[in-house]
């Protein structure tokens, strides 16, 4: 097997994804047969003896785990929690935990679709911002915004320092709710919203409606990318189809990959008129002679 990047070697293996294996290199806690790892170091994860704080990473095997979770609310979206608060991780059986990281997060009082897998390089490509990814959320806001409210938020506010990318924000009503209204949600002065973002910073959402005034009240995930599934219910888990991985894979596309656009096709000369085709001559039949009568 060729050398690889690190990195992107203990992403596939399901140790961490790619950001945060680099991370784990830069505090040295990665080592090749021996010897402390630094960023842009490549290896091959079956000739050489790859360990991460002391533990040897197997190589990634062929096979790979894409699981879909309906997270209820106050569940963590990480593997374990010190506080010792429930995460996802308590509604995978033991056998098929293995491995499995989140991906991307959802917060502490979001519930919906979140996605666990072993693969790195799939995590890395739905979780991170930069191939494009698309997040669907259904929230209740207190009261309702107005448009140019709304505008605000489509077009990027500044959190902690820097600012959101573009948002699409389309009100739910008249529109069919993407998932049924649970019980306890009467109609009421607060107004519901469609929110589509491609990044997932901690409590984005709730952030940006409160900067104009009008809070969260429900926040729910309803699909990632072309992925929806409004019949899970609550806290249940399944596996994703192979079609379904493809297309979320296809969603998901770095600016790199972007197929580059056509060139102009030049325009159409104008075709000349077709000839003629030449008369054929044609040669007059000449009747024929009648025979003179014979005397009698």
């Amino acid at each position: 097997m060729s050398e690889e990047r690190i990195q992107k070697i203990l992403a596939r293996a399901g140790v961490a994804s790619r950001r945060k294996a680099e991370e784990l290199i830069e505090q040295g806690l990665v080592t090749v047969n021996g010897r402390v790892a630094g960023l842009g170091d490549k290896a091959d994860p079956e000739r050489d003896a790859i360990k991460v704080d002391g533990k040897r990473v197997q190589p990634a095997s062929q096979e790979h785990r894409y699981l879909l979770l309906n997270k209820p609310k106050e569940v963590m979206s990480t593997v374990s929690d010190p506080e010792g608060r429930k995460t996802v991780m308590d509604f995978v059986p033991p056998g098929m935990r293995k491995a499995l990281v989140p991906v991307g997060r959802l917060d502490y009082n979001t519930e919906g679709l979140l996605l666990l897998t072993d693969d790195g390089e799939f995590a890395q490509r739905i979780a991170h911002p930069r191939y494009g990814s698309t997040k669907t959320y259904e929230l209740k806001v207190k009261g309702t915004p107005t448009e140019s409210q709304l505008d605000r938020l489509r077009n990027g506010v500044l959190i902690e320092g820097k600012r959101t990318a573009p948002a699409r924000i389309t009100a739910r009503n008249p529109f069919k709710p993407t998932a049924a209204r649970r019980r306890g949600e009467p109609e009421s002065d607060n107004s519901w919203w469609i929110v589509e973002i491609t990044e997932g910073r901690t409590r984005q959402i709730r952030e940006m409606f409160f900067q104009i005034g009008h809070p969260v009240q429900k926040l729910r995930r309803v699909a990632i990318g072309p992925l929806r599934d409004p019949e899970l219910p609550v806290g249940a888990l399944r596996e994703l189809s192979e079609q379904e991985v493809r297309k979320l894979l296809r969603s998901a596309r770095g600016p790199e990959e972007e197929k580059p656009a056509s060139r102009k096709a030049a325009p159409a000369r104008k075709a000349a008129p077709p000839k003629r085709a030449a008369a054929k001559k044609v040669t007059p039949v000449r009747k024929a002679a009648r025979k003179p009568k014979a005397r009698r």
